[in-house]
């Protein structure tokens, strides 16, 4: 080989400076673009992914309080009543179902699901108390869980035999037929889709199962219940 062909080889391999510089500057300038396009997607992806997470907790929440309230029993609270022991509000309920859960003794417990104000802003948390037949006092409620925080804030709402929705269900000779939990977000006041109703399974005390009808058995409950407050006063 001539040495003029070894210097047209030497001179043909490899990029001149100008080349390098344009690479360089093509590299920038995709880098950039991906950046801008990086910077506008992942923060709403971000805020996506969030808001499928939540969903998912507060389906799980709403699936776990369906469990609980149409397992709601019809306990009176003590022997001089016969009216079930269930106190509903917009915000609250307290009610009596049957112990589950690990390390449990069969029974019954009290399950509270109420709103409480915490340095996070407003949450959602159910306790529980061992049942006891008590006359005004309050039980002792402990394991409190945690199902629902903010923005989120869920109410209740109750219908009997009527189908009527009503914000508070107390002192009543039944259980409600239905419990209806809506969820709004509370910066837009809008009602989440996951909104849902349960209904409660127990509808009667165990004293009906022998009645001819439950009518019959209803007033015999309401008649019941005067008698006593009749004769305490």
């Amino acid at each position: 080989m001539s040495a003029r062909q070894r210097s047209n080889r030497q001179s043909t391999a490899g990029f001149t400076l100008l080349e390098a510089m344009v690479a360089t500057a093509l590299m920038g300038l995709i880098l950039a673009a991906l950046a801008t396009i990086s910077a506008q997607w992942l923060p709403n992806w971000n805020r996506g992914f969030v808001s499928v997470q939540r969903n998912d907790q507060i389906a799980l929440a709403l699936e776990r309080l369906s469990a609980d309230l149409a397992s709601a029993q019809f306990i009176p609270i003590n022997g001089e009543t016969r009216k079930p022991f269930f106190d509903g509000s917009s915000r609250s309920v307290t009610f009596v179902r049957t112990a589950i859960g690990p390390n449990r003794s069969p029974g019954l417990e009290f399950v509270r699901i109420a709103e409480v104000t915490s340095e996070r802003g407003s949450v959602l948390v159910r306790t529980r108390a061992p049942f006891v037949p008590v006359d005004r006092a309050q039980p002792t409620f402990v394991d409190p869980v945690v199902l629902m925080r903010e923005p989120y804030r869920l109410s209740f709402s109750y219908a009997g035999a009527d189908r009527a929705w009503q914000e508070t269900w107390r002192d009543q000779i039944q259980l409600p037929k239905s419990v209806k939990m809506t969820v709004r977000d509370a910066i837009t006041q809008r009602t989440l889709p996951v909104s849902t109703a349960t209904p409660i399974h127990a509808e009667i005390p165990v004293t009906c199962l022998s009645a001819k009808s439950y009518l019959e058995c209803l007033q015999s409950e309401r008649s019941s219940d005067g008698n006593k407050s009749a004769s305490q006063q």
